[in-house]
């Protein structure tokens, strides 16, 4: 089974963030509201998706947390990507890397009241859970936290996309296809999706520079968790956030102005502002 969510040093948010997450949520007036927690890899937004959830159950909620990680396509139809589009598209995470048709009936299924079942992915194994292994839920819910590395996150413009950023596009997509295909995914395909949330949360770090050191953090974490299994080098971790780079810093440069609530993070996870 895949590991607990990743606790940031803090080892988790103020109760009282918590608390203003949850009524924020349930101040809308669908019937199962649905919270969207957006941050960068190793932003804590699992951990703070966790306690919204927890605290709902206290308050006597049946409530759920699902992450966009949960619907990345599966190996076989990342392979048969790579093949047909390009090869970074193996690799799961940006933007047409997702089940969006999962996500959508998913979501379906909890705003009827059920029954439905959450997707989840295993992400050392670098596939999907088998459906029999995915919680089930047998009535409606007062609340799902939806978390997301991008949620929320708009296309860029054309023209933005021209020169490449890092390494990986200079090296593995010079002619810019990988990223104008990622880019059109966003445009085209995840707005819907989007507009499924009730309320957007974004957990802004400082900068994008911060990203690789949280990101490691939660792989040591996920390998510590689950002894035996292989995970990523640092090495292998410092170039799969490339993949991730130019998304994150379009999250960065748009969803302050998108967001319903906006959490400002220093370097070390510590909120320093909220907004």
């Amino acid at each position: 089974m895949p590991a607990p969510a990743y606790m940031p040093p803090s080892k988790g948010f103020p109760d009282a963030l918590v608390a203003q997450a949850l009524d924020d949520a349930l101040g809308c007036t669908a019937t199962t509201p649905v919270l969207a927690i957006s941050g960068l890899q190793g932003s804590g937004k699992s951990t703070l998706a966790a306690q919204v959830v927890a605290l709902a159950e206290k308050r006597g909620l049946r409530a759920a947390m699902l992450s966009i990680d949960d619907v990345y396509l599966t190996r076989a139809q990342r392979q048969r990507l790579a093949r047909q589009v390009h090869p970074l598209l193996l690799t799961r995470g940006p933007p047409g890397t997702h089940d969006l048709a999962l996500a959508h009936a998913t979501l379906d299924a909890v705003a009827a009241g059920g029954p439905a079942t959450l997707p989840r992915f295993d992400k050392l194994a670098d596939e999907r859970l088998p459906q029999g292994d995915w919680p089930r839920i047998d009535g409606p819910l007062g609340l799902l936290v939806f978390e997301g590395w991008f949620l929320g996150t708009p296309a860029q413009a054309e023209a933005e996309l021209e020169p490449p950023l890092n390494a990986l596009e200079r090296e593995a997509d010079a002619d810019g296809r990988w990223r104008r295909y990622c880019n059109q995914a966003l445009a085209e395909h995840y707005p819907a999706l989007w507009q499924r949330c009730h309320r957007l949360w974004f957990l802004q770090p400082p900068d994008f520079s911060v990203v690789p050191r949280w990101r490691w953090q939660q792989e040591q974490h996920l390998q510590a968790a689950q002894p035996g299994r292989s995970g990523m080098s640092r090495a292998q971790l410092e170039r799969f956030v490339q993949y991730y780079e130019r998304v994150s810093r379009q999250a960065l440069r748009t969803l302050p102005a998108r967001a319903d609530r906006v959490i400002a993070l220093d370097a070390q996870r510590q909120i320093i502002a909220r907004h």
